[in-house]
């Protein structure tokens, strides 16, 4: 049995200049960290008792004889890349919920290599993982995802990411004193909208046409610079929470799904209530709000936003990391032909999933 467990993460500045599409021809730059919040991903190799080869349990359970029979994307095409020709188990636990802009599917995809890695006896480099979660998810579910997600997740932690043209990402730690970074901590809030929806879908609306926006995509790649200078000098740190803002307002511009009237009137309403600056994780429309709100005025926004579900968090510096490794002994040619007999006399009619059940909240 092996456990892996992946951080989700939060993003200031820079989202968007990670995409492909912008940074091939412009380079691009994110400032961002993990949280300790997490998804947990369980594998093990299935013992030869059952009518099933495959199990994959997440909001739905499959059971399958044949990779190509799984209906997760995710997991359908890691087990496809790695080759892996044993009978598996594979469970999905979280922190938060999937779809809401915490990169919630490229730690699902970064967890579930690291897992599938480490039962077949490999230590991949994460490196490795940030590389491999970004191939699986652009090339192989040709999904319209950005690189920062899959690279928070495998390094974790504070960090200054590069996206060169050339395509060699750089992760830079953001080596700040103990005090400055518990005084950002201390002045973030994040809330949950309850609105869940697509990452990739939202995305597709603005970034197929970031070229005709290159002016504010060049002040965004800008503002990474301007907050690690804040964050790097005895400014006030209200200064950030103001940046925030002047990126809550620029971002809108990308697109028109990127907001909405219910996610305005939160903001206003945070903003009224003390918030400085605040900004929609992930690629908009709905998910988790992180707010920039002085730690005197904090009480005051929660109770504006009680509605809402207020989740405090701590930044997390570990990444992807084998949390549960537990060697299982195999089992004889002999032993697996006889529990497979024994199966067989046993094995009831497969059911399909229903094609109505199998949903897109499903998928993540």
């Amino acid at each position: 049995m092996i456990i892996s467990r992946t951080p989700f993460r939060i993003s200031f500045f820079g989202g968007g200049t990670d995409y492909p599409a912008w940074f091939r021809a412009h380079g691009g730059a994110v400032l961002a960290t993990t949280i300790n919040k997490y998804c947990y991903i369980s594998c093990r190799y299935l013992p030869p008792f059952f009518a099933h080869k495959i199990r994959v349990v997440y909001s739905l359970i499959e059971n399958c004889q044949d990779v190509a029979e799984i209906r997760h994307p995710a997991v359908r095409e890691v087990l496809r890349y790695l080759s892996i020709g044993k009978g598996v188990e594979i469970h999905h636990d979280a922190d938060l919920p999937a779809r809401s802009g915490m990169g919630s599917s490229s730690a699902f995809t970064v967890g579930l290599l690291h897992a599938l890695h480490a039962l077949k006896g490999q230590i991949p480099t994460v490196h490795q993982l940030s590389s491999e979660s970004i191939y699986v998810e652009q090339e192989l579910l040709k999904e319209a995802v950005g690189c920062q997600d899959q690279v928070l997740a495998a390094y974790g932690g504070f960090n200054h990411i590069t996206f060169p043209r050339s395509g060699d990402v750089t992760v830079q730690p953001m080596t700040l004193p103990f005090e400055r970074i518990n005084e950002l901590n201390s002045h973030l809030m994040l809330f949950f909208t309850g609105v869940s929806r697509t990452a990739s879908e939202i995305a597709q609306s603005y970034v197929q046409a970031l070229e005709s926006k290159e002016r504010v995509m060049r002040t965004m790649h800008d503002m990474v610079k301007e907050g690690i200078s804040i964050l790097n000098s005895t400014e006030n740190l209200q200064n950030f929470g103001a940046l925030l803002h002047e990126g809550w307002l620029l971002k809108q511009s990308l697109g028109a799904k990127i907001s909405n009237d219910y996610v305005e009137q939160l903001y206003q309403e945070a903003r009224a209530a003390g918030a400085l600056g605040g900004k929609l994780l992930g690629a908009g429309g709905g998910g988790f709000m992180l707010l920039f709100v002085c730690p005197r005025d904090q009480e005051q926004v929660r109770e504006k936003l009680r509605r809402l579900i207020y989740v405090p968090f701590s930044f997390e510096f570990s990444g992807s990391r084998i949390i549960f490794f537990d060697p299982e002994e195999d089992y004889s040619k002999d032993e697996k032909v006889r529990a497979n007999e024994h199966a067989q006399m046993f094995r009831e009619p497969s059911r399909e999933l229903s094609e109505a059940r199998l949903t897109e909240s499903h998928l993540d």
